[in-house]
């Protein structure tokens, strides 16, 4: 099975938290994008890996001519319900269903980290890109600027065996996504850091949220949820308010944008 159908089949497992609880969350880093490639009226925005759809709807508001792709079927329904008059695919952001040059903005956040072939994924963003187009990834920024780094620890603490890879970060250490655009034959590069606080009316919430996300249901296949759920309880205790509430202050995420 292709890295892309994993991923769409564990993100597609259970979409509703995500999609209700925790994806509006990155609005911070979509706004921060989209005033980066400067979307507007009548921009021509491609979203690849739009997951529910909230990114879009922010883009529909600023007047743009919304487009998106995502392998998780169950976050694309609500896509579709949250955008309906906008163009909504099931497809892998490494063979994009588009002709060349189609799109003023391509624009990834969240999802070009779970490319099989980051690279080949940055090139099909290229392909699909107008002459003078912007083409922008966001991702988490580096570790010590993100607090939500102790709920990765805690899910790692609990596995078996470690994961492979290098880890939820690899892709965000200094310097690695503006190289991963280089490789991609992408220059005119331009770098920005964005704050979004992450905040849940209380642990039973935050739960729902965090455990619909792909790499969480990929640990429930071999972690029980309760001990699951019991880690990332005590890791995330600090960040319990008085009354109840869980609030994350400080989650850094970087972009990169490339202008064609």
């Amino acid at each position: 099975m292709k890295k892309s159908e994993i991923q769409g089949e564990l993100w597609g497992k259970s979409p509703t938290g995500w999609a209700e609880i925790q994806e509006p969350l990155h609005k911070p880093l979509w706004e921060a994008m989209h005033n980066a490639t400067k979307v507007g009226v009548g921009t021509s925005l491609l979203d690849a890996g739009c997951g529910s759809g909230w990114s879009c709807v922010l883009a529909k508001e600023r007047g743009a001519d919304v487009h998106g792709i995502d392998v998780a079927e169950g976050l694309l329904s609500f896509a579709m319900q949250h955008v309906p008059e906008a163009d909504f695919k099931l497809a892998d952001i490494e063979n994009l269903p588009y002709e060349d040059n189609m799109f003023d903005v391509v624009f990834a956040a969240n999802s070009l980290q779970y490319a099989e072939d980051r690279i080949a994924a940055l090139k099909e963003l290229k392909r699909v890109c107008k002459p003078n187009g912007r083409i922008i990834a966001g991702l988490f920024g580096e570790p010590e600027k993100v607090d939500y780094r102790v709920v990765f620890k805690a899910v790692k603490d609990t596995m078996p065996v470690p994961p492979k890879g290098g880890g939820p970060f690899e892709p965000s250490m200094p310097g690695k996504l503006e190289s991963l655009f280089k490789e991609a034959g992408l220059t005119n590069i331009e770098t920005g850091e964005v704050n979004c606080p992450f905040a849940y009316e209380n642990f039973e919430s935050f739960w729902y949220g965090n455990k619909s996300a792909g790499p969480f249901q990929g640990m429930l296949q071999t972690v029980s949820e309760s001990k699951l759920k019991e880690a990332v309880k005590e890791a995330v205790n600090s960040f319990r308010q008085n009354d109840g509430r869980i609030i994350i202050p400080q989650n850094s995420f970087k972009y990169v944008m490339a202008t064609m």
